[in-house]
């Protein structure tokens, strides 16, 4: 074996091909060829949008798993440890199942440079065909039609909200992007389109492939009712009684669409509306308008939203949330490549004060780069060169009436996290 730690291979998968990104699938197909890598399950699940994938992936994988089905998930990026990226029945793989994974990878492709993002696909996929799955959900990383993921033909494809993001990889519409997301589909099979919306390029899409889609709002839909927290799906003829275990209320209409994916895939003899709701009890996702514990005064969420339709998704559940007394603060940092300008815009409607923090990574940037792109629309209030200097700040100025989210980008909620975990076990 090349390397005896996950930590020795990652790292080395980093340096293996020239480019961060490099989009393809000619040598992802080359490899996953010599390896023998091609039906990875009974049933493929393909998860393709802009918001929504990591939450819609999570509910698949709970109800399917309660249901009996032996399942797989791989999804991206991970937020505290690579090995949350592929979960075996809910598990996460252990180094030990990755190590021999990549060695895998590493024998099948011979001199073929791959991303670390392709490598770890090609890991994933592998992984997933020794285990002789029910099902397995994918996430698609990056678009659809050059992401990695698309080697494999999926049985259903699950297309969440589509919006703008990674413009300078998909384009800068949503017709263009969405173009890029239907790549995933195949001729005849199911799509959920959870976009009430959709682009004209992915309805035509289904149109040209010949796809039976079901499209929300159209076909299907979630309404509340008078029970706190319970809401009716209708589709069908069908009405469902459902409970939202995730949090926020944007996951009415990613839980909503779930449900929809389960009939095409099931058919509504295998779901009752007993099982339908309370298979869905257990899901779990970090990093996804998430309180968590910290010793700091205030109530803390995090959330990894980094782009326009996230921020408005936020500004929706923190309006219900604003404190009478109290202050609202957002902690943000951001990724030199995302639209700052328009995601502070949607929050700053109910934010009280914004502190900056400085993201010390590759298209990172400093909380002054952060203010310079934002001062004209927000003001903001403090800036961090790292997130001790924000906790310390924390500690001495905020109340237990106040509310702080931390947001921005999945590196702004992994040093949050860590920190607030050195911190509190300290």
């Amino acid at each position: 074996m090349r390397f005896n730690t996950l930590k020795e291979w990652l790292d080395w998968q980093l340096l293996l091909h020239f480019k961060s990104i490099d989009l393809g699938l000619e040598r992802v197909s080359t490899v996953a060829n010599r390896l023998g890598i091609n039906r990875i399950a009974n049933k493929v699940i393909t998860v393709a949008g802009t918001n929504g994938k990591g939450s819609t992936v999570t509910s698949y994988e709970t109800w399917l798993h309660n249901e009996g089905y032996s399942v797989a998930s791989y999804t991206s990026p991970h937020l505290l440890q690579y090995n949350e990226r592929i979960k075996i029945n809910r598990k996460m793989a252990t180094d030990a199942m990755l190590c021999n994974a990549f060695e895998a990878i590493d024998q099948g492709r011979g001199e073929i440079p791959l991303t670390y993002f392709e490598f770890g696909t090609l890991a994933a996929l592998w992984l997933m065909q020794q285990q002789e799955l029910d099902f397995a959900i994918l996430e698609v990383g990056l678009g659809g039609r050059l992401d990695a993921v698309n080697i494999v033909d999926a049985d259903l494809v699950h297309l969440t909200s589509i919006g703008i993001d990674h413009q300078s990889w998909l384009g800068d519409t949503r017709e263009k992007i969405g173009f890029e997301k239907a790549g995933v589909l195949r001729e005849g099979i199911p799509v959920v389109c959870n976009d009430s919306e959709p682009p004209q390029s992915v309805l035509d899409e289904m149109t040209r492939l010949n796809c039976h889609s079901l499209q929300y709002l159209r076909d299907f839909d979630m309404q509340a009712t008078d029970t706190l927290g319970c809401y009716l799906w209708k589709g069908f003829d069908v009405e469902l009684n459902l409970t939202p275990v995730l949090p926020g209320v944007h996951q009415v209409q990613n839980l909503a669409g779930v449900v929809a994916g389960l009939y095409l895939l099931l058919g509504g003899s295998q779901i009752s509306a007993v099982n339908v709701d309370k298979n869905f009890f257990g899901t779990e996702l970090i990093g996804r308008f998430q309180q968590v514990e910290t010793s700091l005064p205030a109530h803390v969420y995090v959330d990894v939203g980094h782009n326009h339709d996230a921020a408005k998704a936020l500004a929706k559940n923190l309006t219900l949330l604003k404190p009478k007394t109290g202050r609202l603060i957002v902690l943000l940092g951001m990724l030199d490549d995302k639209d700052s300008m328009n995601f502070v815009l949607e929050l700053n409607k109910v934010v009280d004060d914004w502190w900056l923090l400085t993201l010390d990574c590759d298209r990172g940037l400093s909380a002054e780069k952060l203010q310079q792109r934002i001062h004209s629309c927000v003001s903001v209030n403090e800036c961090f060169e790292n997130v001790e200097h924000s906790l310390d700040h924390a500690l001495s100025s905020l109340t237990n009436q106040d509310i702080m989210l931390v947001t921005g980008s999945f590196v702004t909620v992994e040093l949050f996290l860590r920190a607030t975990s050195r911190t509190n076990t300290s």
